[in-house]
């Protein structure tokens, strides 16, 4: 998995890059496979229940991730940066995720958007929180469950083996430059009319 840039990060064993996890697994290519397994197996697991405002996504990510981090569902407290581009600053990451899901709620969650209007809505939404980055870890995972979310609450199904992570990575880089075009691509792809 690609690392994040952070500066002075309490989460991270001391001298590294590692975040302090449950296990005490102090090499990255253990903790990612330990991290997935327990993902993988929360996965199979009802999600909680709520009203998708960022109270509930808080929740989804505890649920997904608490076995392997205190801080499962916390809103993270350092800076960090991908690839160069830094995300939101800690202290407007509770306001800002306020804001989207309040925007999101005006739209009713997209539940009754036309196929041209989902797709765009959907992609923005996306491209927003992922620029913001409210967790240490496991955003991109929320952010794919979000979307799942809003496909089906709108009638329609998400076919995620049309969803190359490759090609859906590079859009959400891309998202962040203003650009939603691959984005708005990589979805219309992998979401099938109910």
């Amino acid at each position: 998995m690609s690392r994040y840039d952070a500066f002075e990060d309490p989460a991270c064993y001391p001298g590294t890059s590692v975040l302090i996890n449950s296990a005490g697994l102090r090499g990255q290519e253990a903790l990612d496979q330990f991290e997935q397994l327990m993902f993988l197996s929360r996965a199979e697991e009802d999600l909680p229940e709520g009203e998708l405002d960022y109270a509930h996504y808080q929740a989804i990510h505890h649920h997904f991730f608490q076995d392997v981090y205190d801080w499962a569902g916390q809103t993270r407290t350092v800076r960090t940066a991908k690839g160069g581009n830094w995300f939101c600053y800690p202290e407007f990451i509770e306001t800002e995720m306020t804001r989207l899901f309040a925007a999101l709620a005006e739209e009713d969650h997209l539940i009754d958007a036309g196929r041209a209007e989902f797709i765009t809505r959907a992609a923005h939404y996306l491209a927003e929180i992922n620029a913001v980055h409210p967790f240490r870890e496991g955003n991109g995972r929320c952010q794919l469950t979000l979307l799942t979310i809003l496909v089906e609450t709108s009638g329609r199904v998400l076919d995620e083996d049309r969803l190359e992570p490759e090609p859906f990575m590079a859009a959400m880089i891309e998202s962040f430059s203003a650009s939603n075009h691959a984005l708005e691509r990589c979805i219309d792809g992998s979401v099938l009319e109910g």
